[in-house]
């Protein structure tokens, strides 16, 4: 599996999701897709990113855009915190981090002195075909959800 890359179509792949779904790629076809990474469920800003991909949610159906948040959580925390945090959307649990890997979104990261393999947020924008357009790494949580709002509108 290569990585993705942009204006080149995504391996096609299936995941587990909250609400007893599955989420294939390649079902998605017809709508574009947002599927953003992000550290842990239940964190600060990983809960403040959720809240904002939440609460423009209409705002991305509107784009045709299909959102799906990707952590190494289990299914049990992310069922709570979908729960909680009133997500209107699946997250996805990636335990063996194969989804990570597809993404390239595994990286070395610091975390009070010390160092450790976490994933870096990022956030990645799926055409309707397939097509990779548009990828965020590193994300800082304000305003990149209107980023990637904004992005999904010009599709």
């Amino acid at each position: 599996m290569s990585q993705p890359t942009i204006d080149q179509p995504v391996t096609d792949f299936t995941a587990a999701a909250t609400s007893n779904t599955t989420v294939t790629l390649s079902e998605l076809k017809g709508s574009n897709v947002v599927i953003y990474f992000y550290p842990k469920d239940s964190t600060p800003g990983c809960t403040t990113e959720g809240q904002d991909f939440r609460d423009m949610y209409a705002q991305f159906q509107a784009a045709n855009t299909q959102v799906f948040g990707v952590s190494r959580d289990g299914m049990r925390a992310h069922e709570n915190f979908k729960a909680k945090q009133s997500f209107p959307f699946e997250l996805i649990s990636d335990p063996d981090e194969a989804l990570c890997k597809l993404f390239d979104v595994i990286q070395l990261k610091k975390l009070y002195g010390k160092e450790h393999m976490g994933i870096e947020r990022s956030t990645f924008l799926i055409d309707a075909q397939g097509v990779l357009r548009k990828e965020w790494r590193k994300v800082k949580v304000k305003e990149h959800v209107a980023e990637v709002l904004a992005a999904a509108q010009t599709l």
